[in-house]
């Protein structure tokens, strides 16, 4: 099997990034499986835990081949909607049959609807994948009282503009940080992350 996990954490273009997605499609779920991928069930029971009504549209935002749906449905999220840059990974969270609605996006397109009250970006922020400017952008789509759960590496945290871009929103009062846990993100490889929950003001 072709190993990705290596690439995966090297800074790229957001079209090296869809590249690298497209060509890891086939094997990304059996790699991140054998190394323990923790992260997406983290998160969503974090975020079930936080918000009102589980029947109400979640997006996960950077959804991949669909392992994060799988923890919102199993989480208890009834309407699940996914977007991603890369159309291969996106045939694989078709599979999946847990989402209502899934689209392949641009970086830094606007999001196909602006009326999710919860949204997740699962692994998604970091080196070698999305910059932080995605955190702003699915922060200034939420409503008030909205909710983000999201999770930074070990290597997303170790570049200091990834909790300034946190800090920016906290430190002024235009959210609040309700949850932040660490523990395993692919213990296989020995990387934990830190999951957030973010409620807009």
């Amino acid at each position: 099997m072709t190993k990705f996990l290596n690439k995966a954490y090297k800074a790229r273009d957001a079209a090296s990034t869809r590249t690298l997605y497209d060509d890891w499609a086939a094997s990304y779920e059996a790699e991140v499986s054998e190394n323990g991928y923790a992260t997406p069930g983290r998160c969503a029971d974090a975020l079930a835990r936080q918000v009102d009504d589980l029947a109400a549209p979640v997006l996960d935002f950077g959804c991949g081949t669909g392992l994060s749906g799988l923890a919102l449905k199993h989480a208890g999220f009834g309407t699940i909607d996914g977007v991603d840059l890369s159309e291969e990974m996106l045939n694989g969270a078709r599979e999946k049959g847990v989402y209502r609605h899934l689209n392949q996006i641009e970086a830094g397109q606007d999001l196909p609807r602006t009326d999710y009250k919860a949204m997740a970006a699962i692994g998604v922020i970091g080196a070698g994948a999305a910059p932080i400017s995605v955190l702003h952008q699915l922060m200034r789509a939420l409503p008030p009282d909205g909710k983000l759960v999201f999770s930074f590496n070990d290597h997303a945290l170790e570049d200091p503009a990834n909790m300034a871009g946190v800090s920016e929103w906290t430190d002024c009062g235009a959210a609040r940080l309700l949850f932040k846990e660490a523990g395993a993100h692919l213990p296989g490889i020995n990387l934990n992350s830190t999951v957030y929950i973010l409620e807009k003001a």
